[in-house]
């Protein structure tokens, strides 16, 4: 008779991915072996009260560069009806290969207090070290946030100091094309009405966009 488990059952779920050239039409493919690691890894912390759920999410064919994947969608949205304690995947790099993606689910993983294990790598979320080494990983991800947002406002910079126009609600008097603003003759009559109406003694700076001028 198997003596009674002396911690709560937490609920593991399995996830597997495997792109698209990685031969799925194999007998026994890297789905399966996944799979097979994972239960395995499973049933080795059986101590700790881990046992598997039914289902298992399996992703074949999808590229771990993005968050758009059937098997995956699944099982955050049974991570948010509290079915799953914890994510058990055979390499981090098989639930996300964008440091950016793995913060956000990491993130979801949090608020519903599930944690992360990879077989191969020493990552359990579960405990001091692989939270350590989580964090380590969510600095990572801020890091490439933001150097990615200093990239972007500093190519907005650049293409401002060449004249480009960069998007927004369109000043009256003027048109884009290829980029750059040109006088739209018919508005810009208007516009040049208006400022001998009502400042007729000198041409504002703001009437002045960029290198042009009404």
């Amino acid at each position: 008779m198997n003596a009674p488990l002396l911690v709560p059952p937490k609920r593991c779920a399995v996830y597997c991915r495997v792109s698209s050239d990685e031969r799925l039409d194999q007998s026994f493919n890297s789905i399966d072996a996944q799979k097979e690691a994972g239960h395995a890894f499973i049933k080795s912390q059986s101590h700790e009260g881990w046992i598997a759920v039914a289902d298992d999410y399996d992703d074949g064919g999808f590229s771990g560069g993005n968050m758009e994947r059937p098997a995956l969608k699944r099982l955050i949205a049974d991570i948010q009806i509290g079915k799953v304690d914890i994510v058990v995947v055979y390499k981090i790099e098989r639930l996300s290969r964008s440091l950016a993606d793995f913060a956000r689910m990491v993130d979801v993983f949090d608020r519903h207090r599930v944690s992360f294990s990879a077989v191969t790598q020493q990552i359990n979320s579960a405990t001091s070290m692989g939270r350590l080494v989580l964090n380590v990983l969510l600095s990572f991800a801020q890091f490439e946030r933001e150097v990615t947002g200093e990239r972007i406002r500093d190519k907005i910079a650049a293409s401002k100091a060449k004249g480009m126009w960069m998007g927004g609600p369109l000043p009256l008097g003027y048109d884009v094309r290829d980029r750059l603003l040109v006088i739209n003759e018919t508005e810009a009559a208007l516009v040049r009405r208006i400022f001998d109406d009502w400042a007729p003694r000198k041409t504002p700076d703001f009437c002045k966009i960029g290198s042009v001028s009404l």
